[in-house]
């Protein structure tokens, strides 16, 4: 099983990142998938959820209008297009795959910096 995120960097605040996991090893499709971040010192943190078939997203309310969740399940990816970056929104962002009665998969995180 692998999750590999990509996409991250420097940005300037105002900026945009579009992230990607690549998902391989299991059943994609069957699998929710989410976005969480942490910043240094920080708890780790949701930041978006998408259904196994892409119907329904969850965002936590400091990303709400700003970030979108989408998946292809054709390409065992998921991204999170992120619009209007702040400074706090600097973390590292990790992918997670979530079904019932199974163990989490998660990636090794991408690091997202906004700064000036």
């Amino acid at each position: 099983v692998q999750l590999v995120e990509s996409g991250g960097g420097l940005v300037q605040p105002g900026g945009s990142l579009r992230l990607s996991c690549a998902a391989s090893g299991f059943t994609f499709s069957s699998y929710t998938m989410s976005w969480y971040r942490q910043a240094p010192g920080k708890e780790r943190e949701l930041v978006a959820t998408i259904t196994s078939g892409g119907g329904s997203t969850n965002y936590a309310d400091s990303v709400k209008g700003r970030f979108t969740i989408s998946r292809d399940n054709a390409k065992n990816t998921v991204y999170l297009q992120m619009n209007s970056l702040k400074p706090d929104d600097t973390a590292v962002y990790y992918c997670n795959a979530k079904t019932r009665f199974r163990p989490d998969y998660w990636g090794q995180g991408t690091q997202v910096t906004v700064s000036s």
